[in-house]
């Protein structure tokens, strides 16, 4: 796959279907800055030959990402990236990332397998979430002013 910005990687113990692989590898390349808009995917022949996969799981990949309307496909040019996912700070050079690759080399020699750091980081994001909803759901309850001033009336 030379000249190519993304090269695929299936498990096939994860239980995941190829095609949803495809995708969320691609969608992660988008949001890390990988991909950028223009930029080409590997043909379906060269994933099939990097991956040993169906081909038609190549192209349901590709067809799911395009009505998502993350690539085009341009007959006999290839599919091309017309999305991006990337947003301020996660980029792969940005300071967060950094940050995270220290805490996760910090995890790493701590003993914890990839499932522990992935579990850890999903429950701090549960419980980030879980926060703001609270703080969310507080706003909305608390008639804050609007209901000093109807009582004041």
């Amino acid at each position: 796959m030379e000249g190519d910005v993304v090269e695929y990687r299936i498990d096939r113990q994860s239980g995941i279907p190829a095609y949803v692989q495809i995708v969320r590898q691609t969608e992660q390349a988008l949001r890390m800055g990988v991909l950028r808009v223009g930029d080409k995917l590997p043909t379906a022949k060269e994933v099939v030959a990097a991956t040993a996969i169906n081909p038609n799981t190549v192209f349901r990949a590709y067809r799911d990402m395009e009505q998502a309307g993350l690539v085009r496909s341009r007959r006999g040019l290839g599919t091309f990236v017309t999305r991006s996912l990337a947003r301020p700070g996660a980029e792969d050079d940005s300071p967060l990332r950094a940050e995270l690759a220290e805490w996760v080399a910090r995890a790493r020699s701590a003993g914890l397998e990839r499932d522990d750091v992935l579990a850890l980081v999903t429950a701090a994001l549960d419980e980030h979430e879980h926060e703001h909803d609270k703080q969310h759901e507080q706003h909305e309850h608390d008639p804050g002013d609007r209901g000093r001033k109807q009582e004041d009336a």
